[in-house]
């Protein structure tokens, strides 16, 4: 079942295609690159190994080779997408200096950009989480360069609820840790993953209860 539906996925293309002159002259007509292409199944693949068979580190490399990928076709945008799921399921697995070095390059790469500058916070809000599980220092001293490579970090939201939770973290208080979660949450709602990478932080509190009730 597991080769079938793999080799599904990488052939299904094809296999629309027909005959290879035929899948030639769609190249052609289309002005699709083999990157893109080469791109397109990793990504199928990736989502395969994520829904079906539920292998994370094996859709992780898949979104690697797409993100590999798309650089060679200087589709930038769609590498950062590749690179983002990667950087989220390598936070997942407890890889941070991985998922924090994925986040500081989207993030520098997109807060230049007009329309895109507004996600960097996003980026860098994620890479000092990861920091601040590994080590509270770390944590702060990513915050004081994220604030001052891209100084609309500092009136962001996630910037000041960061603040919060080192401070509350520094006194080892679990309740202000919860209060200032709360305070986000209900206006930004918290996902999944923050949700996670806020409860290792906390449960790194002497004396905590494990939640962010």
């Amino acid at each position: 079942v597991f080769g079938t539906t793999v080799l599904s996925a990488v052939c299904h293309t094809r296999v629309e295609l027909g005959s290879p002159s035929s899948f030639s002259a769609w190249i052609l007509s289309t002005s699709i690159s083999w990157f893109t292409i080469a791109a397109k199944h990793h990504i199928t693949i990736a989502e395969v190994y994520e829904s079906e068979l539920v292998d994370i580190e094996k859709a992780i490399a898949h979104y690697e080779q797409a993100a590999d990928y798309y650089k060679g076709e200087e589709s930038n945008s769609s590498a950062n997408k590749c690179l983002l799921k990667v950087a989220s399921y390598s936070a997942q697995l407890e890889q941070y200096q991985k998922a924090i070095e994925i986040y500081e390059q989207v993030g520098t790469n997109t807060m230049d950009n007009p329309l895109l500058k507004y996600s960097a916070k996003e980026y860098f809000f994620k890479a000092a989480l990861c920091h601040f599980i590994v080590d509270e220092l770390n944590a702060k001293l990513a915050v004081e360069k994220y604030e001052e490579m891209f100084p609309a970090f500092s009136d962001s939201r996630e910037c000041k609820l960061l603040k919060k939770l080192l401070e509350a973290h520094e006194e080892q208080n679990s309740e202000a840790f919860t209060e200032a979660v709360k305070e986000f949450d209900s206006i930004s709602r918290l996902d999944q993953w923050l949700t996670t990478m806020l409860l290792r932080i906390k449960k790194t509190i002497q004396g905590d209860a494990g939640d962010l009730k």
